[in-house]
């Protein structure tokens, strides 16, 4: 019994020894396949890992590919926009006979010539007309076609503009013939025209094709060319009317302005103020027509539709929807527009500080000179004679004989204000001696000076005694001009016909309402006969009209003066 537990016992412990081994190898096996599985959990990792680099190169890379995509559709949709929007003149070589090029007359040089003609007509051809408001425009952009061999991106670029833009094509030919030579020259296809004359003549005969190819293409422009550059103002006329005629409703708004600078050229007034008042009612957001409105009824007398055009004009400009008016052109046009509203308004110490705004920017079609003489009537205007004496002799020397008619007129203005009668005289004389020399309807130009000059003079004759000379020259003046209504009431008060000046103020009043300057002339008149509430009344009006204008304040304190109440009359002073 004993052995037999013995050799139980011993097979229990051989197989709890194998179990323990065999525990031992599944440990093992375990730690093995742990570790197998940090291993593969690792790699996987690592794989997904790179698996994501390669997703996100993949990415970039696609992006790369888009960019590149929209970069070109970007450049391309640039190329066919600004090929859309090509309008420039483009002179392609000319054909020239072999001899001449052998000489160096290529037609390359033939071209350029006639680039260098057209370039020099344009820059001559002043206007506030935007170039991009041209139904052919073709701007300042002016060059010479020379042709590539072999495809570019500049040959691409040229058929982009072939197919999609407005480019203006000058091809023409020199051609020899039994008197010399011709040279034809075609925009774009048409019929051309050809000049003809002696070979030493070519830089005339390229003048006068180049004067061809303006008239086809900008008839606009070359009509300004004419009337401003070669004095020739009866074909400009036939230009303008033919866009009147045969033009769109912008071109025939142009040709009415262009109608009425040539009227004005003539000193026709009347004639003028027709044809903008047509521009202004074929486009009423046509600044320039309104701003020419206000100079022709400026000089014309007709004060309360002068304000009207000027306020039109600065409200088309401020807000910005006014048409056809060049960057370059709209800064001065505005600030002397603003100078005259605060002119017309008795404003006095504003239109200067206008004007100077207006002196420190580039001038443009005679905006400074303009300025300039609104600065002396001005200060004449503010009774200060030092001032407006010194601006007149300080102004730029000139030989332009229209800047000369203005400015004696503006001294005789200035010199009727400050009531030196014998220099308003002397520079009346000037100016209706300046204006005949300026030519132009003999009527029209007497229109002008019995507007301009002779209400001055009139008065002026009257406070030095001379009535019946006064009086007859006054006489003369039209019914319609409103200086010339203040100025008769003025004489008709120097010789005591109080209702004279009564009738004479009313009428000037109802002609321009809104204008400051007759009521405080009336008030003064009244005060003068004694009727300090009538003068008080009318000063009241003044002030009203032109808060800014000092005269009818001071005339006020000195009519409450006159009622003994100097303690109302402080205020106003």
């Amino acid at each position: 019994m004993i052995g037999a537990a013995s050799a139980s016992r011993e097979k229990a412990d051989a197989f709890l020894d194998e179990q323990i081994e065999l525990s031992r190898k599944q440990s093992t096996i375990a730690d093995l396949q742990i570790e197998d599985l940090k291993r593969e959990d690792k790699l996987r990792h690592w794989s997904l890992i790179v698996h994501h680099f390669s997703d996100v190169l993949k990415l970039a890379f696609e992006f790369a590919v888009a960019g590149i995509v929209l970069g070109i559709l970007a450049l391309l949709t640039g190329a066919v926009w600004s090929a859309a929007h090509e309008n420039g003149l483009v002179i392609e070589a000319f054909s020239v006979p072999p001899d001449m090029a052998n000489r160096g007359l290529t037609g390359q040089a033939v071209a350029a010539q006639l680039q260098d003609k057209l370039t020099a007509m344009q820059a001559a051809t002043v206007s506030a007309r935007p170039a991009a408001s041209y139904s052919n425009n073709w701007g300042n952009d002016i060059k010479v076609e020379i042709p590539n061999t072999g495809v570019s991106i500049g040959e691409f670029y040229r058929y982009l503009v072939s197919a999609f833009g407005h480019q203006t094509h000058i091809t023409g030919e020199v051609f020899r013939t039994v008197k010399g030579i011709s040279i034809t020259a075609r925009a774009s296809g048409d019929g051309g025209a050809t000049v003809s004359g002696a070979e030493a003549n070519l830089d005339t005969l390229l003048q006068q094709a180049a004067q061809n190819i303006y008239e086809r293409t900008q008839p606009y422009r070359y009509a300004v060319y004419l009337a401003n550059v070669l004095n020739d103002k009866a074909n400009a006329r036939v230009l303008y009317e033919k866009l009147v005629a045969t033009g769109d409703a912008r071109e025939q708004a142009w040709a009415h302005i262009g109608l009425g600078v040539i009227d004005i050229m003539a000193s026709d007034a009347h004639g003028a103020r027709h044809e903008h008042a047509l521009a202004a009612a074929i486009e009423p957001d046509f600044a320039l027509a309104h701003m020419d409105l206000d100079f022709d009824e400026g000089l014309l007398g007709h004060d309360e539709a002068a304000l009207a055009a000027e306020r039109a004009a600065i409200r088309l400009m401020q807000n910005g929807s006014e048409i056809d008016m060049s960057d370059q052109a709209k800064p001065t046009s505005l600030l002397i527009e603003q100078a005259n509203e605060a002119f017309s308004l008795s404003d006095f110490n504003t239109a200067i500080a206008y004007t100077r705004k207006s002196l420190a920017i580039p001038d443009y079609n005679d905006s400074q000179e303009t300025a300039r003489e609104t600065a002396i009537s001005s200060y004449a205007l503010l009774h200060d004679g030092r001032a407006w004496r010194t601006n007149l002799r300080s102004l730029p020397p000139t030989n332009n004989a229209f800047y000369l008619m203005t400015r004696a007129s503006a001294a005789a203005v200035a010199d009727y204000w400050s009531q030196d009668w014998s220099g308003v005289l002397a520079m009346n004389a000037v100016y209706e001696a300046d204006q005949r020399k300026l030519g132009g309807a003999p009527s029209g130009m007497l229109d002008l000076i019995s507007r301009q000059a002779w209400p001055y003079d009139a008065t002026a004759l009257a406070m030095m005694g001379r009535l019946g000379a006064a009086n007859a020259l006054i006489d003369k003046t039209p019914l319609d001009c409103y200086t010339c209504l203040r100025n008769r009431a003025d004489i008709d008060a120097v010789q005591k016909n109080w209702a004279g000046a009564d009738y004479w103020f009313a009428r000037a009043t109802k002609a321009a309402p809104s204008i400051p300057m007759a009521f405080w002339d009336w008030g003064r008149v009244l005060l003068e006969r004694g009727d300090t509430n009538g003068a008080i009344a009318k000063f009241t009006l003044a002030h009203a009209k032109g808060p800014h204008f000092a005269d009818p304040l001071e005339g006020w304190g000195e009519a409450l003066m006159a009622k003994n109440r100097s303690d109302l009359a402080l205020a106003k002073f």
